[in-house]
């Protein structure tokens, strides 16, 4: 025979604002006759709950602590709130399954008091960044010139993630790429003269995006990819106010993607010299390993050579701009 009482278990994301609760959860809360937690009272869902005029029982911390008081109270007939903590305690909610399946005299529920967005797990990549590099000893030796080697290394294995196909593998080196910009940011919070965050960063490229997408946040139509790409480039000339075309290519890339950067921008300077079109896609590939045979069997280093004539065309570039 049910005891009239209840104990609801409430899941919240420490990845959402304390407080942002669903309107069954503060239901919940505000029909309770006793709501408990462990942690302490300075717990921000617990500060938030005791800021809205309720009462917050601190219980002893621990599953066994925790079940004591929840069961107690339920079977005298009390409505009992549980506020799970960040880690959702999970030791709790397996004695709280395990005593569903006895069928208790009082009523036990499990409810959802907030959902993570998309997004939210960003977080705690910020939160366990921010621990490494105030507790791991190699962590905090690292700057921005150590991990370049890093960035490189996870941007190749991205890329070649990437030709594979799989999709699983680009998945982990994503993650292995994202762990870059999250520990060059945190690096950088520790400047003392130019200081900047990880939501600097975030904001930063939102704005951009938004700014150089009018025909999406905006009133400008484009009505193809070849118009979005137009835009784009207007308003980036727009933003930077470079002198040259060349300005923003980094000489470091490979000399492959260095000439194929320079000779995009060549179009704007110099008159076309396209081809004739006689070969085709599936040529290509042949062709290049074909021109780097030829280089080893002179004894020339390709990527050098192409190099040195990407620098020529730079120069040809830089005097039809001067002229």
């Amino acid at each position: 025979m049910s005891s009239g009482g209840t104990i609801t278990v409430v899941l919240t994301s420490p990845r959402v604002a304390p407080g942002l609760l669903t309107r069954a959860t503060w239901q919940a809360l505000e029909a309770a006759d006793e709501i408990g937690a462990s942690g302490g009272p300075g717990r921000p869902d617990v500060q938030a709950v005791i800021g809205s005029g309720l009462v917050v029982t601190q219980v002893e911390a621990g599953v066994s602590a925790a079940w004591s008081w929840l069961s107690s109270a339920a079977a005298a007939g009390r409505q009992v709130v549980w506020l799970t903590g960040d880690d959702g305690e999970p030791g709790l909610l397996r004695v709280v399954s395990d005593e569903l399946v006895r069928e208790p005299s009082y009523q036990v529920e499990i409810i959802h008091g907030s959902y993570d967005v998309p997004g939210a797990r960003l977080i705690d990549l910020v939160r366990v960044m921010d621990r490494l590099r105030r507790n791991c000893p190699w962590d905090q030796e690292q700057t921005h010139e150590s991990l370049a080697r890093y960035l490189l290394e996870e941007t190749y294995e991205t890329l070649e993630a990437i030709d594979t196909g799989d999709l699983s593998h680009l998945q982990e080196e994503l993650g292995d790429l994202l762990l870059q910009v999250a520990f060059h940011s945190r690096i950088a919070e520790d400047n003392p003269d130019e200081a900047f965050t990880i939501d600097d960063v975030s904001a930063g490229i939102v704005e951009k995006l938004i700014r150089r997408h009018p025909h999406v946040f905006g009133t400008v139509d484009a009505a193809d990819a070849a118009a979005v790409e137009a835009n784009w480039e207007t308003i980036k000339a727009a933003e930077k106010q470079r002198s040259s075309v060349l300005e923003g290519i980094p000489l470091a890339l490979p000399a492959l993607a260095l000439a194929d950067k320079v000779l995009g921008r060549s179009a704007k300077v110099l008159p076309s010299d396209a081809t004739s079109g006689a070969m085709s896609a599936d040529q290509i590939g042949p062709e290049l390993l074909a021109i780097v045979r030829e280089a080893r069997s002179l004894g020339v280093d390709a990527e050098q050579a192409l190099r040195t004539a990407v620098a020529s065309l730079a120069d040809q570039i830089r005097a039809a701009e001067s002229a």
